[in-house]
């Protein structure tokens, strides 16, 4: 199986994981140097533009009003307030800015605000992101010419076990959208959750789902789920770091120009673990002090974290790409 191939069998990612450690991570770091600068990370910031009142019941998030949270539901904030926000990020040293809301899709009345928050960032030199939930074809379009570059739409687990997490949307509208935005031609953001009570076969059915899309994700972010107070999942049981450290490098062996978004759960990662996964093949970050509602690390805790590894903040996403040529 060649590191491009996009006709992955569970059986082949699994010999793969299966590898010697020592054997895994220096194939991943192989593949990672192929492609990438081992010595750059991409730096995102994500903002919530409309938190809580979510009328999906994913387990493991605490903006749900179906699953027993407590959040409170507020507006979608105002577009001046977002690009106030998208200077800070830029002037801290991040190249992209991301906006979530939660709900299950956005109302027409919202798609204004949306455009004029695109356009904005943009401006700014920035590349955009969004996570809206499920898009229609009218609204897909408005986003892509507004300028939109990423649409983030995560999978979350396998096909087998997502029914255990989410009810309200299946794993075939998850991939629809993903099909929807994908060929109207801005870049697909996709990734799951470890830690939500699946094992060690679904991990890896992710992956699969992942890179045998007709192009894989241009971004994969790899969360470790943060147990939300009043959720389903909030006594679930931490990931072992080495079963974390494995998927890292799997993703960068399965999806090799992809970047690696090493997401949510840093904030209860040892400097080693995020050592060892920067190694394995992640290759961004959100930086900031919130993701959405759960805790990340300070940026001044990632400044340190850097220094003491040598590592940049990526400069652009075109720079980042190793040309073949040199």
């Amino acid at each position: 199986m060649s590191a491009t191939s996009n006709t992955w069998t569970r059986e082949t990612a699994q010999a793969i994981y299966d590898l010697p450690l020592m054997d895994l991570l220096y194939r991943a770091q192989t593949v990672h140097r192929e492609n990438f600068d081992p010595n750059k990370v991409q730096m995102s910031r994500l903002l919530s533009i409309k938190t809580g009142g979510c009328a999906e019941d994913c387990a493991y998030c605490s903006q749900s009003a179906r699953n027993g949270s407590k959040l409170s539901a507020s507006k979608l904030i105002e577009v001046e307030r977002v690009l106030a926000e998208a200077r800070k990020a830029r002037e801290s040293g991040s190249t992209r800015f991301c906006m979530g809301a939660a709900w299950r899709e956005p109302k027409a009345r919202d798609m204004d605000a949306l455009v004029a928050m695109i356009q904005g960032v943009k401006a700014m030199g920035m590349e955009t992101c969004m996570t809206l939930g499920m898009l229609d074809d009218t609204q897909v379009v408005q986003l892509r010419d507004a300028g939109l570059d990423y649409y983030n739409h995560n999978i979350d687990t396998s096909e087998r076990y997502y029914p255990e997490v989410i009810t309200t949307r299946t794993f075939a509208d998850r991939i629809d959208t993903l099909n929807r935005v994908r060929e109207a031609g801005m870049k697909v953001c996709s990734g799951g959750i470890l830690g939500m009570g699946e094992n060690g076969e679904d991990r890896i059915d992710m992956l699969v789902t992942l890179a045998n899309l007709p192009e894989p994700p241009d971004s994969v972010p790899i969360n470790m789920l943060m147990p939300q107070p009043d959720t389903p999942l909030a006594d679930a049981k931490p990931v072992d770091p080495i079963d974390f450290v494995r998927i890292i490098a799997l993703a960068r062996i399965m999806m090799p120009k992809s970047h690696v978004r090493l997401s949510a759960g840093r904030s209860d990662m040892s400097d080693e673990m995020q050592a060892m996964c920067f190694f394995a093949g992640a290759n961004s970050i959100f930086a900031g002090d919130t993701l959405l509602t759960a805790e990340n690390p300070e940026e001044s805790k990632d400044a340190i974290l850097f220094a003491k590894l040598g590592i940049q903040p990526m400069e652009a996403e075109s720079e980042a790409r190793v040309d073949a040529a040199e």
